[in-house]
């Protein structure tokens, strides 16, 4: 690390502490030429994944989008915001580690119907009928109709 000041590269750190967020290391050092001290962040490289959609268009991943859309689902029905936020951190965390940068967007959508589908039937055809794209109603009455033999059957 060259210091600011002199330019030259010989420094040593002082104090090294754990950022407020927790996401990054704040490393105070003091350069051995010139004596100064100054600040440097630490933080992770994160490679962003990009979401290949139906159409082969691709697009940066979008926590955000994917949460609201879930919330949608959601809305006015017994699942709490920490289950959703939960949820979300074990889905990103798994899309991650599997170390791929292009993850199709069916990926996603059937993770978030198998979760959904466990967790509440509401919010399960609702986001269902955005996800397959319900043409009409006979498509929302055999997705009605397959979720209650699966009830039956369980």
């Amino acid at each position: 690390m060259k210091c600011p000041f002199c330019g030259e590269g010989d420094n040593k750190v002082i104090d090294s502490r754990l950022s407020k967020e927790g996401n990054m290391i704040r490393r105070r050092r003091e350069c051995l030429s010139c004596s100064r001290r100054f600040t440097t962040y630490e933080q992770v490289e994160e490679i962003p994944m990009m979401i290949v959609k139906k159409d082969g268009r691709r697009e940066k991943f979008n926590r955000e989008k994917l949460r609201n859309g879930i919330l949608r689902a959601c809305e006015k029905r017994n699942v709490s915001i920490h289950a959703i936020e939960n949820f979300m951190d074990e889905l990103e965390r798994d899309l991650r580690e599997t170390g791929e940068r292009e993850i199709a967007s069916r990926t996603l959508g059937e993770r978030v119907m198998v979760w959904l589908h466990d967790l509440d039937p509401i919010a399960y055809v609702r986001f269902a009928s955005v996800y397959r794209e319900f043409k009409d109603v006979n498509d929302f009455v055999e997705e009605l109709k397959s979720l209650l033999i699966r009830e039956k059957d369980a």
